[in-house]
């Protein structure tokens, strides 16, 4: 009897384990606005498997960016860098073919890359739309960038501010940047890298028409580095395409149409951070008529999960607005609005302005909104 209680006791925590396994899957998807004409694609372009140095089978990261919402990613093992060698076979290509299986069933993208990994200058870089990786093993890094252009790849600096890339201390540009930029054989940089926002890459990205990207270089499982349950979430490169398809992918990257959404923060050239952040907010009204001496309050939605940080810049003649105000994500605010006091001195102005700190457009330079809000102030 106690053999067949055992045996019971070893089916229930068999079948209970069985169960563990085929829990639900869930997509969390990444609330952000389309852009007039173009479908928003949510992308990381800097992954590692154990096929270089990380820690997951590339069958994980298709999953992992399933989950968090993603759109794409690229497969990027280093080319040079492999500490796994004596356990895994040496084939440049074979975890983006891995990836890309699974990928395909999920219907996320998964675009073959490496990590061209070299001291600097010119650093690390990677290639992405890759048809073979493996002319890219090769002793001078000006051959492995080449082999990479020659197949069409797009190629972007990987994290400047990594403090092994740089120049006693300080990012810098070095003239074999220019060389690569002038050959038309760099596209982008990373303005973001993890945690990391890197200012400097973010001025060259506008100075030298540079794609914006912000990936998250993951190396162990991406739980490890990132909170997800608490809604945390990695950085991801925005790409605005035409459609879904790789070739609309490749050819919004080369042009530049791209922007950064990490730590709740975007960064991004107006003409796509202003879109996105109208797209985002409405108002429950156009108008306002401000009584003399009560406060009228305006409902502001925010569709998208990026909180707003709006800072004040200036309120319409005869009228005072909040100094800051948040919007937080996927809620709605409340707006108030008074009559300013009897010889308060105001502004001339006739729109409500606020700067969006968490939007920036250059470095420590915020996107600047009108909101749509037509604001009459009592009669005096």
């Amino acid at each position: 009897m106690n053999k067949l209680i055992a045996l019971a006791a070893a089916l229930v925590v068999l079948a209970a384990s069985a169960l563990a396994h085929e829990a639900p899957r869930w997509r969390k998807a990444i609330a952000l606005p389309e852009l007039p004409g173009y479908v928003t694609l949510k992308c990381d372009f800097h992954i590692h498997t154990v096929f270089s140095d990380g820690l997951v089978w590339p069958t994980v990261r298709a999953e992992e960016a399933w989950r968090e919402g993603l759109d794409a990613i690229a497969i990027t093992d280093h080319i040079e860098h492999q500490p796994h060698k004596a356990d895994m076979v040496k084939n440049h290509n074979r975890a983006h073919q891995i990836a890309k299986g699974l990928g395909d069933e999920l219907k996320v993208l998964v675009v073959a890359g490496s990590e061209i990994t070299r001291a600097m200058p010119p650093g690390h870089l990677n290639a992405i739309f890759l048809t073979n990786a493996t002319p890219l093993e090769t002793e001078l890094w000006r051959d492995a960038i080449d082999a990479a252009h020659q197949q069409g790849a797009f190629i972007f600096w990987n994290h400047p501010g990594w403090e092994r890339q740089l120049s006693n201390g300080v990012v810098r540009w070095h003239p074999e940047h220019t060389e690569l930029l002038e050959a038309g054989k760099l596209h982008g940089i990373e303005v973001v890298n993890g945690r990391a926002y890197y200012p400097e890459a973010h001025r060259w990205a506008l100075e030298k028409n540079l794609a914006l990207l912000s990936n998250s270089d993951i190396h162990q499982p991406m739980h490890m580095d990132y909170q997800l349950h608490t809604g945390d979430h990695r950085p991801v490169t925005l790409v605005f395409a035409r459609d879904r398809s790789p070739a609309a992918l490749k050819e919004a990257l080369f042009a530049r149409r791209t922007a950064v959404y990490a730590a709740n923060r975007l960064i991004g050239r107006a003409e796509y951070l202003r879109p996105i952040f109208e797209r985002s907010v409405t108002l429950d009204r156009p108008t306002v008529k401000l009584p003399p001496r009560k406060a009228v309050l305006v409902q502001v939605s925010n569709a998208s999960e990026v909180a707003y940080q709006l800072e004040l810049v200036a309120a319409p003649a005869g009228c005072t607005a909040p100094a800051r105000l948040t919007l937080p994500g996927q809620r709605t605010a409340l707006l108030e609005l008074k009559a300013a006091p009897p010889n308060t001195p105001v502004g001339d102005g006739t729109a409500l302005t606020y700067r969006v700190a968490n939007l920036l457009v250059a470095p420590d330079q915020p996107l600047v909104v009108n909101l749509p809000l037509t604001i009459t102030p009592p009669a005096r």
